[in-house]
C-alpha cells in the first residue's frame, strides 16, 4: 500500500501538542528555505533546534548540533531539509532519539524513510511544508 499522509486533522494535532523541533539541514543563511521556515516556525513559537554538522555557533539564536544524538532534551518533530536519498540515516536516528515525528518537507520523499520511522513508532509526513501546514491549520497560533 503506498505512503499516505496522516489527516489533515492529525497533522494538527501533532503541531498543537509539538514543542521542540529539531531542523535537520538548517543553513545559516538567510535566503535559504530552511532558515525561512524554521524563523517563521520560531516566530509562532515553536522552539527550533537546529542540526547541521557544518555549523559551529548558533542558527537564529540556538545552539547548532551536529547530530540528533547530540541534542540534550526530548525532540518531538525531526524537520528535514535533505536531499530524499538522504532521508534514511535521518530517520534511523529520529528513531534512535525517540523522537515522535519524522516530517520530510515539501519535495522530499523517502518511503524506505518512512518504513524505518514507522517501525520505530514515529508519526511520518512526507512532502509537506510544515510552514504552510501550520499556517493553514493554526493561522491564530497555537
Amino acid at each position: 500500500m503506498p505512503f499516505q499522509n496522516p489527516s489533515r486533522e492529525a497533522i494538527k494535532e501533532i503541531l498543537v501538542n509539538a514543542k521542540n523541533i529539531a531542523v535537520v539541514g538548517l543553513s545559516d543563511k538567510p535566503d535559504r528555505e530552511s532558515y525561512m521556515v524554521s524563523e517563521a516556525m520560531q516566530k509562532k513559537g515553536y522552539r527550533i533546534i537546529p542540526v547541521n554538522p557544518m555549523v559551529n555557533g548558533t542558527i537564529l539564536g540556538e545552539a547548532c548540533y551536529k547530530s540528533l544524538a547530540d541534542i540534550p532534551e526530548p525532540v518531538d518533530i525531526v524537520n528535514v531539509f535533505r536531499r530524499s536519498e538522504q532521508t534514511v540515516p535521518v530517520a534511523e536516528e529520529a528513531v534512535r532519539i525517540g523522537a515522535k515525528v519524522l516530517w520530510l518537507q515539501l519535495g522530499i520523499y523517502n518511503e524506505e524513510a518512512a518504513d524505518i520511522a514507522k517501525a520505530g513508532g514515529l508519526e511520518v509526513i512526507m512532502d509537506r511544508c510544515i510552514k504552510v501546514e501550520d499556517s493553514i491549520l493554526l493561522p491564530g497560533g497555537k
